[in-house]
Parts: structure tokens; sequence; C-alpha cells
């Protein structure tokens, strides 16, 4: 399958998703195209993109940062939570 998402990046959240079957790649892309074309023309910076997967279980799995708020992002990742929780070293300390 494949999927047109238009993504409101500053919000964190899915303005609209479009499901096309493989056949019909090159409506899928024309509607990416004109869906791009016109937010431009807007001035609208909302992200587009046209994903394949096998399913749209799948494609939350592999692009959940569309699905997923971002505390649920962050909560998600060990490594952002790690950083989150050093402690910031003051200008003294780095230099040594």
């Amino acid at each position: 399958m494949l999927f047109l998402i238009e993504y409101n990046r500053p919000r964190g959240s899915i303005v609209q998703l479009r499901k096309y079957d493989k056949g019909s790649r090159k409506v899928a892309e024309d509607h990416r195209l004109n869906l791009e074309l016109r937010l431009s023309r807007e001035g609208v910076g909302h992200e587009v993109v046209l994903l394949d997967a096998p399913s749209e279980e799948a494609l939350r799995h592999t692009h959940g940062r569309y699905f997923e708020t971002v505390e649920e992002l962050l909560r998600s990742s060990p490594q952002i939570q790690a950083s989150l929780m050093e402690t910031p070293k003051s200008p003294r300390e780095s230099e040594k």
C-alpha cells in the first residue's frame, strides 16, 4: 500500500492520511505533487510524504513519529530521556 501523509510539524499531528493501492502509484504521486504545490502557494509549511508499506500497522511501526505525540516520542527514546536527565556543566567545568 501507499500512504500520502500531510504532516503539521509544529503541532506534531497528521492533517491528512490517504491510502492507495500499489497499482495506483501514478495517481498517488500526482496527488502528492498537487498537494505540495497547493500548500506552497498558500504558504503552508506542512511536510508531505508518500510512503510505501505493507499495511498501516507496519507504517506506524516504521514511521511512528507521524503518529505519536512529542511526549510519546520522548518517552519511547531512552537516548533522549538520558540526555534530558544529564546535568548541564557550568562553563568552568567544561574548560577542565
